[in-house]
């Protein structure tokens, strides 16, 4: 079975392609950005210390970032899962905190990806207050 460290080093390209329904705030036919693991996780790692960006910002500035008009909320949810889910694998792997993606940044209490999470969501909460983020 693939751990999420496998999962997020897929290395499968990113995809811009229309949308085939109408779903989150996106029309059918517009220009859509289908990330991947990889991207998330760059794109987490990009913002910077003391910030934080809620989900549906994330995906208009990837989708902005790569030509697209959307970002397919059904790809990034998962693979936000995925980054946070490997940035915990790397953790109990010994990795110190400075050094995985901050899905903090990303993740909040109103994230639908948190109740998913295999992990006590305190980790979140915990690095959410001492980097002085809300909620």
């Amino acid at each position: 079975m693939k751990t999420w460290t496998d999962k997020l080093a897929d290395p499968r390209p990113h995809v811009v392609k229309p949308a085939p329904i109408a779903i989150a705030g996106m029309k059918a036919g517009q220009i859509m950005l289908v990330p991947t693991a990889r991207l998330v996780d760059g794109f987490i790692r990009s913002i910077p210390h003391g910030r934080s960006m809620s989900v549906r910002a994330l995906r208009v500035a990837l989708a902005a970032a790569h030509g697209a008009e959307v970002c397919c909320p059904i790809k990034t949810g998962i693979y936000l899962r995925t980054v946070a889910e490997a940035a915990w694998e790397a953790l109990a792997n010994g990795t110190r905190v400075a050094g995985i993606a901050p899905v903090w940044r990303v993740l909040d209490a109103t994230s639908p990806t948190l109740p998913k999470l295999s992990f006590d969501l305190a980790f979140i909460r915990d690095q959410r207050a001492l980097k002085g983020l809300s909620r």
